[in-house]
């Protein structure tokens, strides 16, 4: 019997993803499309806003409220709480009332810090999916976002208060958990916030050590490597022309997602322009206005995986779905990040030696141009991309997580 394969009453698994970003949806769509494929009873809840991206899918979906993505970009680049206590509260009492009509036997999470909280009312097994970089156990430079803030104090002293305040900007944003948890009776998670993002009966990093290297490993938390996903359908018209290219230009993938500083991309399209090489790109919808170089082919979305297969050199947000794409196929990435999620990820992924990060909000041309000019000739980087490639391709996402939840089942048991 395989990992994913279900015990034999076939139990009803729940995945909740909190929808502020594609990331958390679609790593559950590609977990709860493993154990469906395995015969197991799966369901997703979420937002149906990226619906047209994610596609049709062979599971039943419940559709349920969650933050809007503009509400949540306020939050992290002014700093101030990412969920208020209504808004937990709201997620609590709307999850039980999915709890009690679907009878889960098992919930999964992602960013969904509520569920540690209506899952044990419920008395079923919680299964979290996060990021390693959120542990208080992890061994990683942390860098100032763009908060609001920041141009205003300028670099050096943003950096300096960035990490003198950091744990009291991690109680502020304890504050409302506690609340909530203890309206039901539960302890609270002390005074930071990352122990709520990384909360669970069992928690599932989708990362490598790698890249994150922890202080020590808490029981019941395990590393099951980065969760692969790509848009599906067909690409576009001219990629025929990128397969049948003849290699003796480099090819430079970009792809920055649907959030982040105005400008960036056209800034990074300008940059690139002014160096031989060739450029695909995929908009997120922010096409709008764009100067489209010679050089250069857009589309709204690309297949992540093609894509980064073909190209030499890739340029994101700095989140990890993104960074995880590229160095899967073993090529160093450039991940220009704005906010506290894709800051802690693409510092640890330059500390690593797999690429470099670049500041959202102060990225030039000129510095786009002098950062691929550098990251195309790095042979120790792409070595190091190559020799990363065969870690992630031998990490099984989806058969360690349904071990994972296996064990979850059978704690539940005994």
């Amino acid at each position: 019997m395989s990992a994913t394969s279900p015990p034999a009453e076939r139990p009803r698994v729940l995945f909740v993803a909190e929808a502020v970003t594609l990331a958390h949806v679609v790593r559950l769509v590609t977990l709860a499309r493993s154990l469906h494929e395995a015969g197991w009873d799966t369901v997703l809840a979420t937002d149906p806003r990226y619906a047209s991206i994610v596609g049709p899918l062979p599971f039943a979906v419940e559709a349920i409220q969650t933050m809007p993505p503009q509400r949540f970009q306020e939050a992290i680049t002014r700093g101030t709480p990412i969920f208020d206590f209504p808004t937990l509260d709201r997620y609590v009492a709307d999850e039980l009332a999915l709890f009690d009509r679907l009878r889960p036997q098992l919930v999964v999470g992602d960013f969904r810090v509520s569920l540690a909280v209506s899952a044990r009312l419920a008395g079923v097994p919680f299964v979290n999916i996060t990021n390693a970089y959120w542990s208080p156990q992890a061994r990683i430079r942390r860098v100032v976002p763009e908060f609001d803030w920041v141009s205003r104090l300028g670099l050096p002293a943003a950096q300096w208060a960035f990490r003198a305040f950091e744990r009291i900007g991690y109680a502020h944003h304890a504050g409302p958990v506690n609340r909530v948890r203890r309206k039901h009776g539960l302890a609270g998670i002390g005074s930071d916030f990352r122990n709520a993002i990384v909360d669970g009966d069992a928690t599932c990093f989708a990362d490598l050590p790698d890249i994150i290297p922890m202080r020590s490993l808490p029981a019941g938390q395990s590393f099951i490597g980065p969760v692969p996903w790509s848009p599906p359908g067909p690409p576009p018209a001219w990629w025929d022309d990128v397969r049948r290219r003849d290699g003796k230009r480099p090819l430079v993938y970009v792809s920055l997602g649907s959030s982040g500083p105005a400008g960036v991309l056209q800034r990074v399209l300008d940059g690139l322009a002014r160096l031989p090489v060739d450029v695909i790109a995929s908009t997120a919808g922010r096409a709008e206005h764009l100067r489209v170089p010679p050089n250069a082919r857009l589309a709204g979305l690309l297949p992540g995986d093609l894509a980064c297969a073909a190209a030499d050199l890739v340029i994101c947000n700095g989140g990890s779905p993104g960074t995880y794409q590229a160095l899967a196929q073993g090529k160093p990435v450039i991940g220009i990040a704005t906010n506290m999620d894709q800051f802690l990820n693409m510092a640890a992924v330059e500390d690593a030696g797999y690429g470099e990060l670049v500041r959202s909000r102060s990225v030039t041309a000129e510095e786009i141009e002098g950062r691929a000019t550098r990251a195309l000739h790095d042979r120790q980087m792409a070595d190091s991309a190559r020799r990363l490639a065969g870690a992630i391709a031998g990490s099984q996402p989806a058969a360690t997580f349904g071990e994972v939840a296996r064990a979850a089942l059978q704690a539940r048991k005994t």
